[in-house]
């Protein structure tokens, strides 16, 4: 879950001349290889992320997030909001969680909160659970702040930066987008603008999505 092991791809390929050449098979040989060679650089630029359904990959790099393209189940914890209240990431399978790691001092993170408040507020009736992992501050100092930007989706207390090794944060403000079925389905670094319409599309796009079928079913 480490965001440094999950850089863009797109534009970063490595690649590798094909051997032999016309050294190895004459000229015609040598434009069979050419032909071969734009075939295959024509497949790898169109083919989709790997693991992630095409339309939803758009979604996701038209929005600036780093997908994760195989299933990884986002790591769960038990937590307590600041008002007190348990939390859980087994608790909100079935829906979609944008989970949100931050602090007050953080410039970045004041209009994400913003912006994360409004999709909280569109979209909570819909299946969308947003959380706010503060790092390491005070609970007090954590609700006066809020209650300044108006935020009301649980803010969660981590003390000891406790979710924020788990999850390989190494700054503020960093997101993981979850799906319905628990699966990681893409991380952001740095701030978004979660009230977009990019972010909306992906956002309809990951609730649209049925929900997982409850174990002992």
């Amino acid at each position: 879950m480490r965001p440094g092991k999950h850089a863009r791809t797109r534009g970063g390929q490595d690649t590798t001349a094909l051997p032999g050449g016309r050294q190895a098979g004459g000229p015609r040989a040598g434009r069979v290889c050419t032909r071969v060679l734009v075939l295959v650089v024509l497949v790898v630029a169109l083919r989709p992320l790997a693991g992630v359904p095409a339309p939803l990959g758009d979604l996701v790099t038209a929005f600036d997030l780093v997908p994760y393209t195989h299933y990884l189940r986002a790591p769960g914890f038990s937590a307590i909001t600041t008002t007190d209240q348990p939390v859980s990431l087994t608790a909100l399978q079935g829906q979609v969680v944008l989970l949100n790691f931050w602090a007050t001092w953080c410039a970045e993170c004041r209009p994400e909160l913003t912006g994360l408040e409004h999709v909280h507020h569109d979209l909570a009736s819909r299946g969308l659970a947003v959380l706010g992992v503060n790092a390491g501050e005070d609970s007090q100092v954590i609700q006066r702040y809020a209650r300044h930007l108006g935020v009301t989706f649980p803010l969660v207390l981590d003390p000891q930066q406790t979710l924020s090794r788990l999850y390989g944060v190494a700054g503020v403000p960093t997101t993981f987008l979850v799906g319905r079925d628990g699966r990681t389905v893409a991380l952001a670094v740095g701030g978004r603008a979660w009230q977009s319409p990019a972010a909306r599309r992906l956002l309809d796009a990951l609730l649209a999505e049925p929900e997982p079928p409850q174990e002992g079913r």
